[in-house]
C-alpha cells in the first residue's frame, strides 16, 4: 500500500461520513422547520421526519462504528501539532457521542411522553418502556435540543479545521476523506 493509501479512509468509511453528515444537517434543518410550523399538526408532521431521520443516523452510526473498530484508521499527519492531534481524536469521540446519545435522547423524550416514532410511514418503533411524565420528557428534550445546538457549532469546527488542514497547511485534511484529490 503507498504512503496516500494509508492516509486516507476506507471507501466505506467515506460512504458513512458523508451520509451521516448529510443526514445530521437535513435533520438540524428539519427540527428548525418545524420549529416555524403554522400549527401543531403541521409541527407534529415534520418532527416525525426528524424522529425517523434521527432513528437512521442512529442505525447508520452504529454501523460505523462496527466498521470502524474492525478497520484500521489513517494515522493523523505528522505536521499536526500534538494539541490539534488530541483535540481531533476528543472531537471524534464527541461526535460519536452525540451521534448515538441525541437519537437515544429523542427517543427516550419521546417515549416520556407515550409517543413512540413513526419510521417515514414504514414501520413503528415502540416508545421506550419508561411510564408517561411529560416534565422528564421535557427535560431531556430540552437536553436534546441544547446537544443539537452543540453539535452544530462541533461540526462548524470540524469542517473550518479540515479547511486549515487542506488550504493552509496543505496536509489534505479534506481529502483524507474523499475518494479523489492526494491526501
Amino acid at each position: 500500500m503507498t504512503a496516500i493509501g494509508r492516509s486516507k479512509y476506507s471507501g466505506v468509511a467515506m460512504i458513512f461520513h458523508w451520509v451521516i453528515a448529510i443526514a445530521v444537517i437535513v435533520n438540524w434543518r428539519i427540527a428548525e422547520a418545524a420549529e416555524h410550523g403554522a400549527t401543531d399538526a403541521e409541527k407534529g408532521a415534520i418532527m416525525a421526519n426528524h424522529k425517523a431521520l434521527g432513528i437512521t443516523i442512529l442505525v447508520l452510526t452504529l454501523a460505523r462504528l462496527a466498521w470502524r473498530l474492525k478497520q484500521k484508521v489513517p494515522p493523523l499527519p505528522d505536521s499536526y501539532k500534538a494539541w490539534e492531534k488530541a483535540v481531533a481524536r476528543g472531537l471524534h469521540i464527541l461526535f460519536y457521542v452525540l451521534l448515538i446519545g441525541l437519537p437515544l435522547g429523542g427517543w427516550l423524550g419521546s417515549s416520556f411522553y407515550g409517543r413512540g416514532i413513526e419510521w417515514f410511514g414504514m414501520f413503528s418503533i415502540p416508545a421506550l418502556p419508561v411510564g408517561e411524565n411529560f416534565e422528564t420528557g421535557k427535560a431531556i428534550l430540552e437536553l436534546h435540543h441544547t446537544g443539537g445546538s452543540i453539535f452544530i457549532y462541533l461540526i462548524a469546527l470540524h469542517i473550518l479545521a479540515a479547511l486549515k488542514h487542506q488550504f493552509l497547511d496543505k496536509e489534505g485534511g479534506i481529502t483524507r476523506m474523499l475518494p479523489f484529490g492526494r491526501a
